[in-house]
């Protein structure tokens, strides 16, 4: 069984704090509650019915008609789980997920970037192209964590959850569903800092790194409740062996430092700083856990008690006007590619994250031969007609 480490309770929810959002008040509202809690609860009042965002435009015009907080209840929280490799997250977050009646969000990997739409995986073109411009992800790293491309590997990680967390942010959004989050971009800085300690990257790539985070990361919204699945060094070292993914095993990266160092980054920095912003659960995890404790310890957390505008805990969600829940959600739906454009800072001053001309062009030519990439995303040979249809050029021939 778990053991509670340090915990935020006040008081045990009741039947009469089930209520959702009262209409002239935009704070969020109360706790959270279980399956078990919910089903003794009264039925909630009728809400509207999930806007369907991935297919439509949350216009203004919209937001004249669709309110953003009618659809929230108890349970529109953002959830993030966090710990050291091999501990188990992903069991527990789906689990959690479920009986809250969440969505689950896996832990954001290179999948983000290498997968592209039309089904193709970029990693199947390594063996045709430039070491130096080939794809690297959490595999490669493990294997050889002082490659040149380990640096990019872990911008290109922040990225991808980045991105993650603004979908998830789009979601809640959307349908009023919670969600639960395996790790986050807040916490993203914590690999960096160890692989910098191991030597695995420069400072350079820190310097560039910290530049991106802090151009992009106000944009988001803090989680409400952080998790964190404690387990000790030599407790991860066995679970990795037991896990015996052959890449994590054999690999270079997952050395007693490297998750000693990491262990330190999480506990004397980031849930430092986030338990100012955000409700903070740390368990011991050594021996695992059961799911209901946790949702008995989330049970009676309170959220409704940070209202003052001094208060750092939940300042982000905290919207004097509906109109601003309206525009935050028009940000997450509609102008996704906006916030990830931050992410094109002027830096060409750390050798390792820049691909030359020369790799670049062997890269772009062997996959725009792919007859794959023939056509503009979304369109195939089996499109007719020259208004719809877009042929793409090889890339030879624009040059």
């Amino acid at each position: 069984m778990a053991t509670l480490v340090r915990t935020a309770v006040v008081k045990v929810l009741g039947p009469a704090q089930g209520g959702k959002i009262a209409a002239c008040t935009f704070v969020q509202h109360r706790g959270i509650a279980g399956k078990a809690l919910r089903d003794s609860l009264p039925p909630p009042p009728p809400k509207p019915a999930p806007f369907d965002y991935e297919n439509k435009d949350y216009t203004w015009l919209r937001s004249l008609f669709d309110r953003t907080t009618h659809r929230f209840d108890d349970n529109s929280k953002v959830i993030v789980v966090e710990g050291p490799v091999a501990v188990g997250k992903t069991e527990f977050a789906a689990a959690l997920a479920e009986d809250l009646g969440m969505k689950h969000f896996k832990e954001a990997n290179m999948d983000h970037h290498y997968k592209r739409p039309n089904g193709c995986d970029l990693r199947m073109f390594d063996d045709q192209i430039p070491e130096d411009c080939r794809t690297f992800d959490h595999v490669n790293f493990n294997q050889c964590p002082n490659h040149r491309l380990a640096g990019n590997f872990q911008i290109m990680t922040y990225s991808a959850r980045y991105s993650q967390y603004i979908d998830a942010l789009a979601h809640l959004f959307n349908t009023g569903q919670g969600v639960v989050l395996e790790r986050s971009p807040y916490s993203d800085f914590v690999f960096l800092e160890a692989m910098l300690s191991q030597n695995y990257i420069s400072k350079g790539v820190k310097s560039v790194y910290y530049e991106l985070r802090n151009a992009t990361i106000e944009e988001l919204l803090r989680p409400h409740l952080v998790i964190y699945l404690d387990l000790p060094v030599d407790g991860v070292v066995k679970a990795i062996k037991q896990r015996n993914l052959e890449h994590e095993v054999r690999g270079k990266a997952l050395t007693p430092k490297f998750l000693t160092e990491v262990e330190k980054q999480y506990k004397s920095k980031y849930l430092r700083d986030i338990s100012t912003h955000a409700e903070l659960l740390v368990y011991d995890w050594s021996g695992g856990g059961e799911v209901d404790v946790v949702i008995e310890d989330i049970e009676r957390l309170d959220f409704d008690k940070y209202t003052e505008r001094e208060d750092p805990k939940m300042k982000d969600w905290r919207f004097p006007r509906e109109v601003e829940y309206s525009d935050k959600r028009m940000l997450y739906t509609n102008n996704k590619h906006l916030l990830m454009n931050l992410f094109a800072i002027p830096r060409t001053d750390v050798p390792e994250l820049i691909t030359s001309a020369e790799d670049a062009y062997e890269r772009d030519k062997v996959i725009s031969s792919h007859p794959a990439f023939e056509y503009t995303e979304g369109y195939t040979s089996r499109d007719s007609g020259t208004l719809f249809k877009n042929k793409l050029p090889k890339y030879s021939d624009c040059i």
